[in-house]
């Protein structure tokens, strides 16, 4: 029994190498799933090492379950290489979680963006019916909607401010 206040029992907790392989088990997850799942992927491994300019072997042995000759470089160049400022993405789960999803988000636009753009063109190709492209008349209703959210903006502007408190925070700076 520890009465000293002091560090507990080793039995209570992992040894130090349980904590290492650990750790480099969720990193070899964590760089497996980013390779897999990135909006610019999936990568090979030969194609993320080349990209990262570390060797095929290097990033083999990091995926590993062991993680053997995994270096703290070796995880910023990967990181690095896919746009990942976070430096703290393979050693945090919170970070992890946290960047997957703005690159899920990413990877989402990019999609619309892409269809968005075969849908202008497809349409640009049927315009000889005399009729405006749904795009165009989508775009034309947008910009209508925002022109007039901008007239009432300046005409509420313009009316005299209620008498009592401010209406808002704003208001009151």
């Amino acid at each position: 029994m520890n009465q000293g206040g002091g560090a507990p029992e080793a039995s209570t907790r992992p040894s130090l190498e349980q904590r290492i392989q650990t750790a480099k088990a969720e990193i070899a997850r964590r760089l497996r799933y980013v390779r897999q799942h990135h909006p610019e992927g999936p990568f090979t491994l030969a194609g993320l090492a080349e990209r990262a300019g570390v060797s095929k072997r290097t990033l083999s042995h990091a995926e590993s379950a062991d993680g053997s000759n995994l270096t703290l470089e070796t995880l910023l160049k990967v990181s690095y290489s896919l746009g990942i400022s976070r430096d703290a993405y393979f050693l945090d789960e919170q970070v992890f979680h946290q960047v997957n999803e703005e690159l899920e988000t990413l990877r989402v636009l990019r999609t619309q963006r892409v269809e968005g753009v075969a849908l202008r063109t497809a349409s640009h190709g049927s315009s000889g019916t005399g009729h405006a492209p749904p795009v165009d008349r989508l775009s034309g209703l947008l910009q209508e909607i925002l022109a007039s959210a901008a007239k009432a903006q300046n005409e509420l502007r313009d009316l005299p401010a209620p008498p009592g408190p401010p209406a808002s925070i704003d208001d009151r700076r």
